[in-house]
């Protein structure tokens, strides 16, 4: 599996019929995956966020991912994790999962280990490209790491700081997917602002499956 397209990453929200229903309208303006991230959430509620987000995300027809936990994937029989550098080893965790689910790679600002690790990964991510308002602090991954993973024929995501302003920009420096979260879960219409980032990928040619 390849996320290409716009890729919705979940914000910290407790409430889950507003998260659910947030969710439910980007997936309607065509967003082509989603990713379950709940940095502080109980282990109790995130199962159940992750369940209920699957639910919509099955009658749409997309995949749900879920952020660092692969317990959590197999408990919510979700259809992939995604990895960063202080989770488990993507290699262990391809070993554990098989060759049927999804996983991404956080890779930062890092071309070596993009490489090292996409034998054991779907997609690896960069980023952050833009100044992030969620992770004002992260690494900054430069648009040249886009180009260089398709030389190299790795599938790249790009995180951080990407709205309708710059994503054409990111899909033309060579990015599948962007990974974007307050330029959809924040705007005042979730279902514009996702229809505005998806169809960037249809008039900037890039390769969406």
């Amino acid at each position: 599996m390849k996320i290409r397209g716009l890729y919705l990453v979940t914000p910290d929200w407790d409430d889950t019929a507003r998260l659910c229903t947030a969710v439910d309208a980007a997936l309607t303006g065509g967003a082509a995956a989603v990713q379950y991230r709940h940095k502080h959430a109980a282990p109790e509620q995130a199962l159940r966020q992750a369940r209920e987000l699957l639910a919509i995300c099955r009658r749409h027809g997309r995949p749900l991912v879920i952020n660092d936990s692969v317990e959590l994937m197999l408990a919510a029989e979700a259809d992939g994790v995604h990895l960063g550098r202080d989770d488990e080893h993507p290699r262990a965790v391809r070993e554990r999962i098989g060759s049927s689910r999804y996983i991404g790679v956080s890779c930062y600002d890092d071309f070596e280990r993009a490489v090292t690790l996409a034998p054991f990964a779907d997609q690896v991510a960069f980023g952050s490209v833009f100044l992030s308002q969620v992770k004002p602090g992260a690494v900054r991954a430069p648009l040249e790491r886009f180009g260089q993973a398709r030389a190299r024929g790795l599938s790249a995501i790009a995180i951080g700081g990407i709205d309708g302003s710059n994503a054409a920009t990111v899909i033309a420096a060579g990015a599948d997917a962007l990974a974007v979260i307050t330029a959809v879960f924040g705007a005042a219409d979730v279902t514009a602002a996702a229809r505005q980032l998806a169809a960037q990928f249809d008039v900037n040619g890039s390769s969406v499956a």
